[in-house]
């Protein structure tokens, strides 16, 4: 291979050479580096005398390799694949892309010839090499990764060590040696990689010749396929004794518990099993305690809706719901709107299944069906404890929505959620539940809709012109919308190449007026309907999503699919 590489480069003459540093500087590095062992490059721009893309552009003109800046460059998972994980820590590198003769890698330092060697010899191609910045690359490193070849390498040596019987798997499971326990080592894994990633959810699924592991993130489920189904058995046994369930149950489904560290920080997981055609499926659903409550200015909430909303939840008495589908963030919300209320002169009292955040001087009650304490039992005996505010998790039925709304009228402040598609249809809900007009009347106060949208990746994200369809479905929206300046994103590492990094909620307040209340006592929904959107500032889920689009926070797939969402549940 004809290697540029090979050319000899003292960086300190040729940075002086290039009047980058002076002799001075060049002096305070050497010493730094006889200090610290440091390459006088790293040195160089540790110190600050030189930034480190200035550094490496200057290397790769004087050997003729390319610079490749990693924030904008889309990875290929395969082709990352192609090479080993050991061998990408080991030498700092990375496959970026096919040439016509070889490969192209990246390297924290291709003037690594044994390096270069080694890793041509791996990939048996030519390597031709390109400089890119080491943290960018580390990084990349371990979001491409992730722990799957560990993982994998884990689960070929447990089931290496299980027998055919149930009852060494649960053994195996229930093993005292934690630091050892190939089973614990995989779990522990995995859940790094979870909070790496930031996943909302763990599926674990076996099927007949295969384990199936799924992670949710931002919405959507990225999955690893492992050829040892027979692990699934030890990773249920242990994640039941955990959860401090019964392991020998594997015909009913069962919920738990347990907390976890992972990562320095403190994860509470949330437990499901279910009996399938392979075994058992497991979903956890996590949640970072230490992250904290989300506070109400984060939610995301138009300033118009955020005032609204902190206005009406402030006052002494009435019911206010916030509404939409599972996983919609209802319960974040509620959580935001506690911890403005949670004040040492007010009372507080939630009904929640499950509790999701530990609050102070708030007395919260976990839901428990199998004793006979559910929302409606606990919401009577709420009331007997003279609280100033109310938290209902969920109106899940008539007898819950209608203490509610009678706590309402008697004088608390209730908040609830509901499964409803938008704010205006709430009211229809309430009614078809069985409650009666009068006590919708005159206890709800105001109605929050909401749904999430995934947030366009800030490291990609560049211009993007609607085609025309886009442009017609855009005026159909909104009159003049299609003219405004919209984003999208191509992928990147940063964002797992899906163009997307994390999700905001999109809300629409109605708040009941005496217009709106008359309405609905004639049972006119059509003018119910007309009503509310007129109503003065009132914008709907979906011209809140555009809004965000405008702003370019998300995409214009984004407010498509919610809007496609909403017109499907209204039809």
């Amino acid at each position: 291979m004809d290697n540029p590489a090979r050319k000899k480069v003292r960086v300190g003459d040729l940075l002086l050479e290039k009047k980058l540093i002076t002799d001075d500087q060049l002096m305070q590095a050497l010493a730094e580096q006889k200090k610290t062992g440091k390459k006088l490059g790293r040195a160089i721009t540790d110190l600050g005398f030189v930034r480190e893309d200035e550094l490496l552009k200057t290397l790769a003109d004087f050997f003729s390799y390319p610079y490749i800046d990693l924030s904008r460059f889309r990875i290929n998972q395969k082709l990352v694949q192609r090479l080993p994980e050991t061998h990408a820590r080991r030498y700092r590198c990375l496959v970026l892309s096919e040439e016509k003769n070889g490969l192209l890698v990246g390297m924290s330092d291709p003037t690594d010839l044994m390096a270069l060697d080694d890793i041509q010899r791996v990939l048996q191609a030519t390597v031709y090499p390109a400089f890119v910045r080491e943290q960018e690359l580390i990084e990349i490193l371990d979001s491409v990764y992730r722990r799957q070849e560990q993982m994998a390498n884990i689960a070929v040596e447990l089931e290496g060590e299980l027998s055919g019987s149930e009852f060494d798997i649960d053994q195996m499971a229930m093993s005292s040696d934690v630091n050892e326990a190939p089973v614990v080592r995989l779990l522990q894994s995995l859940f790094e990689d979870a909070v790496q990633i930031k996943a909302s959810d763990i599926h674990i699924e076996p099927e007949e010749h295969q384990l199936r592991i799924r992670l949710r993130v931002d919405g959507e489920l990225q999955e690893q396929v492992m050829k040892e189904r027979r692990v699934a058995s030890a990773l249920v046994s242990r994640l039941k004794i955990m959860s401090g369930l019964d392991i020998s149950e594997k015909r009913l489904p069962q919920d738990g518990r347990f907390n976890i560290r992972v990562l320095h920080k403190s994860i509470d997981v949330r437990l499901s099993t279910m009996p399938v055609q392979f075994g058992e499926s497991v979903v956890m659903r996590l949640l970072d305690q230490s992250a904290g409550m989300l506070e109400m200015h984060k939610l995301g909430m138009p300033d118009a809706i955020q005032q609204r909303f902190e206005y009406l939840i402030k006052r002494p008495h009435g019911l206010v719901l916030v509404t939409g589908p599972t996983g919609s963030g209802k319960t974040t919300t509620l959580y935001a709107a506690l911890s403005v209320l949670n004040q040492p002169e007010k009372k507080i009292i939630t009904a929640e299944d499950p509790i999701e955040y530990r609050l102070p001087r708030v007395n919260q009650v976990q839901i428990n069906q199998k004793v006979g304490l559910e929302f409606a039992t606990v919401l009577r005996a709420a009331l007997r404890q003279d609280p100033d505010i109310v938290l209902v998790g969920e109106m899940r039925d008539h007898e819950t929505a209608e203490i509610g709304l009678r706590a309402a009228m008697t004088g608390h402040m209730v908040l609830s959620t509901l499964h409803t598609n938008d704010a205006v249809s709430t009211v229809a809900r309430l009614m078809d539940m069985g409650v009666d007009q009068y006590l919708v009347a005159s206890s709800l106060r105001a109605v929050v809709a909401q749904r999430l949208v995934k947030k366009l990746c800030t490291y990609c994200q560049h211009d993007y012109t609607p085609d025309t369809q886009e442009i017609s479905w855009l005026e159909t929206l909104e009159s003049g919308s299609s003219s405004q300046p919209y984003k999208a994103a191509s992928g990147c590492h940063h964002c797992h190449n899906t163009g997307y990094q994390g999700r905001i909620g999109i809300y629409e307040l109605l708040e009941m007026t005496p217009d709106l209340v008359a309405a609905m006592r004639e049972g006119q929904q059509q003018q119910f309907a007309d009503i509310a959107a007129g109503q003065k500032g009132f914008r709907s889920l979906a011209l809140c999503a555009l809004d965000y689009a405008r702003s370019g926070i998300t995409s214009l797939d984004e407010v498509f699919r919610v809007s496609a969402t909403l017109d499907e549940a209204g039809g």
